[in-house]
């Protein structure tokens, strides 16, 4: 068989009984006992078939091409259509079909390209008694259904009208229906009003269920009534169909219209000479941004040139495009135009107190700073460095401090800048140039007065292309940056009125040029306490407003908290806190989604669940004969050392250290050596145990570089402690260490003392020069805390070793 050519010949014929077929178009009216006691049924997927209705099906050969060859070798060529529930009707079972269907004649049953197609011609309903074949080919026995006519002639009469005069009503509105029309009033009269209704639902776009409900309604008053609401239905969605296509072509009218409109009226007020060209406008345009400005004489020479020069250039040359940006630039600029300071103290510290918990020391050199500027009226020409480790808060008190003074803020990072044209601008000889950064926060703020933060102003690099941070010594210099220049504006611009904040991790590179021009204000890490009130109010409303959790949802108490920052989140400062809350919240949404009702509690005993296991466990400083725990600071805040110095064998004298010590470590580990094998006997050690001991000094954990002076003390006692075989006090310790033995100040002392805290050392030694650092101190942080300052080293051992 060929697949173009027809399953059965004999199907494109009626067959040889007339009473029990007759060609398509022909009179339907088939007496029952003709139509066979059982059908092969094919499943329909987007609506029921009507008795009214002759459309042509396709279906899958490979799934129905059995069924279509059994219909055609009956000799009624008759088939069941029945509407399917199932997503896949090729594996619809018995429970998913509806029990009412239509019995449909097939004419012409083709192949071609895997598909069969064939007309049906339904012809009336019938509704499944028994299942005789629940698989593909489907074979049912049915009974056939008549028409209940309840209703009096002219109620009938009546509804028939009614139809027909909304079906009018629908041919206007889609012309499709004109061609459905046509054919049934070809095959029926429209003074059956059983057909009549089968027909106007067969128009309709209705839902397969409504469609389905039609068809099963067996008395015709019934059906007319419920077709009569579908077929209003459709009309009103065709009326705004055709109201919302008629609105899309008047709109596109309109505007084709008012296009044609203004460009007869360019080529009049050209021919009368009303008309600006590019040229003009562009002038007109910079002369109107000068009027609401304060010029120096200097840039409005130089305006004035550059305007002279567009007038006479030709609109296309590329002269005209460079000259045309850089009036576009110099103009934009806010020349002499100030927002006004607010001063008041008050209103300071609480936005500070608002946006920030803790830092009490630094919101009061803010305050201190503000004071200053609300005597003199005027806060010009200041540059403040606010130096701490990651996350601690040194951008978000520039907002605030941008916010207390309602000033606009502009925030840019100088991290890996290499090229000095980003701060001091491009030359206009080159091909796409534009100002520096200045100058373009300066034109997007709008005023000549913003807060401009420069964040990471310690990673400021250096290339072929300049040097960045020696260009920024002109600007953050308050005698100077009052005529900063910009290569690509080539016109001094006033920046003294700009208040400078930057940030930093650690002093140690940026340049001492560039930090002499700086006021720094010290952020160090935060404690425990710190963490817990941050979180508290700023952290973990955050992230659930973030995701869009209500706080009733999902609540976590104190001692979670104080779980999650003693176990996952040790840093100096609150970023990675702020991680580890959104990931604690993240699991708590995948259970609301899930399904979980009730408020989701998070308690101490929880966190492992949703955290897993903690990196830091509690810390236990070591302890023993020859071992010290020392002090140390970082760029993310204080740790502590325990450094551990042993005898290997008493063979021959020699020293050796390990642990990835820098240049700086290794010397203080050397000077420290030194002082105490000329000690020994002074410190009660006996006088010859370096002669023949090879010593070995380690500071763990040797995977981690250090660098420093301030361990001298700490390896000097360590050293000490191996000498005498004397274990030292549980205490910690830092200062630098000389040859004679005195004790010098070292830097990170808050940093240090939260470090102690965090292992529960309550004991220190630092040097006497420190004594003012560690008084500067807040009283949360020092409170518990006993220190002793010593001035040279027998101070320090006198309290180690004391009544040992």
């Amino acid at each position: 068989m060929n697949e173009t050519d027809p399953i059965e010949p004999e199907l494109v014929e009626p067959g040889d009984d007339d009473q029990a077929s007759q060609a398509l178009g022909g009179e339907i009216a088939i007496a029952s006992e003709i139509l066979p006691s059982t059908l092969h049924l094919l499943p329909l997927s987007e609506r029921p078939f009507f008795p009214a209705q002759a459309l042509p099906l396709l279906l899958n050969e490979e799934a129905w091409l059995e069924t279509v060859q059994k219909v055609g070798e009956a000799p009624q060529h008759a088939v069941g259509l029945l509407l399917s529930r199932a997503e896949n009707t090729e594996e619809s079972a018995p429970s998913d079909f509806h029990a009412v269907g239509t019995v449909a004649r097939m004419y012409q049953p083709m192949r071609a390209s895997g598909k069969i197609q064939f007309i049906a011609e339904g012809l009336r309903r019938f509704r499944v008694v028994r299942w005789l074949q629940p698989e593909a080919p489907y074979l049912a026995q049915v009974e056939y259904l008549d028409d209940h006519v309840d209703a009096k002639e002219a109620e009938l009469r009546a509804y028939a009208m009614a139809l027909i005069s909304a079906i009018k009503e629908l041919l206007p509105l889609n012309p499709l229906y004109s061609e459905e029309l046509k054919n049934f009033a070809n095959r029926f009269s429209p003074n059956e009003p059983s057909t009549l209704a089968d027909f106007a639902a067969s128009l309709t776009t209705a839902d397969k269920e409504e469609l389905q409900a039609v068809l099963e309604t067996l008395d015709v008053r019934q059906r007319m009534e419920k077709v009569l609401i579908l077929i209003r239905k459709e009309i009103e969605v065709a009326r705004l169909q055709a109201k919302i296509s008629q609105q899309v072509e008047d709109k596109m009218t309109e505007q084709q219209r008012q296009f044609f409109l203004r460009e007869q009226l360019k080529m009049i007020q050209k021919e009368l000479g009303l008309a600006k060209d590019d040229r003009t406008a562009d002038i007109d345009r910079f002369r109107g941004r000068l009027e609401a400005l304060t010029l120096p004489e200097q840039a409005q020479q130089r305006i004035d040139e550059e305007l002279e020069k567009l007038a006479i250039l030709e609109s296309g040359s590329p002269e005209y495009a460079v000259t045309r940006n850089y009036l576009d630039t110099l103009t934009a600029l806010p020349w002499g135009l100030h927002s006004e300071d607010k001063l008041d103290l008050d209103a300071a510290r609480k936005i500070l107190d608002r946006d920030h918990d803790g830092l009490d020391d630094v919101k009061d050199r803010i305050i201190e700073f503000l004071a200053v500027g609300a005597l003199t009226q005027s806060i010009s020409g200041s540059i403040l460095l606010l130096v701490g480790p990651p996350g601690v808060g040194k951008t978000s008190i520039g907002r605030s401090i941008a916010t207390a003074l309602g000033r606009k803020f502009f925030r840019f990072s100088l991290g890996g800048m290499r090229d000095e044209a980003e701060i001091k601008g491009h030359r206009r000889t080159y091909i796409g140039a534009m100002p520096g950064k200045f100058i373009q926060a300066i034109k997007e703020v709008g005023v000549a007065n913003p807060l401009i933060m420069l964040d990471e102003i310690d990673k400021v690099g250096a290339s072929y292309q300049g040097d960045p941070a020696s260009a920024l010594l002109e600007v953050l210099d308050p005698e100077q940056n009052s005529e900063f220049l910009d290569h690509f504006l080539d016109v001094r611009f006033d920046l003294s009125k700009v208040l400078f904040v930057c940030t930093a991790n650690q002093l140690d590179t940026i340049p001492a040029p560039l930090f002499d021009r700086m006021e720094t204000i010290r952020l160090g890490g935060y404690i425990t306490a710190e963490k817990l009130v941050i979180a508290k109010n700023h952290l973990w409303p955050r992230q659930l407003e973030r995701m869009g959790v209500k706080r009733s949802k999902v609540k976590i108490s104190d001692a979670a908290l104080r779980r999650v920052i003693e176990g996952y989140a040790r840093e100096a400062g609150v970023r990675g806190l702020e991680k580890r809350l959104s990931a604690i919240i993240r699991k708590a949404v995948v259970k609301i989604v899930g399904g979980e009702t009730g408020t989701i509690r998070i308690g101490q005993q929880s966190v492992e669940a949703y955290l897993g296991r903690p990196p830091f466990r509690p810390e236990q400083p070591l302890s023993g004969i020859g071992v010290v725990t020392g002090l140390a600071w970082t760029p993310v805040g204080g740790t502590t050392l325990s450094i551990e110095a042993s005898q290997v064998h008493a063979k021959q004298r020699g020293f050796k250290l390990t642990g990835k010590l820098g240049e700086v470590m290794r010397e203080s580990a050397e000077i420290a050596y030194s002082y105490v094998a000329a000690h020994l006997e002074q410190f009660g050690a006996p006088a010859d145990f370096l002669d023949n001991a090879f010593i070995h000094l380690h500071v763990p954990e040797g995977a981690t570089p250090k660098d420093g002076p301030s361990a001298g003390v700490t390896m000097a006692t360590a050293l000490l402690s191996l000498a005498r075989k004397r274990k030292p006090r549980s205490l910690a310790m830092t200062g630098e260490l000389t040859l004679t033995g005195q004790v010098l100040p070292v830097g990170g002392i808050r940093e240090k003392v939260i470090a102690a805290r965090r292992i529960k050392i309550r004991e220190l030694i630092l040097p006497e020069s420190n004594r003012g650092d560690f008084e500067e101190l807040p009283d949360h942080i020092r409170d518990g805390i006993t220190v002793h300052f010593a001035s040279d080293y027998p101070d320090v051992a006198e309290v180690v070793f004391a009544g040992r």
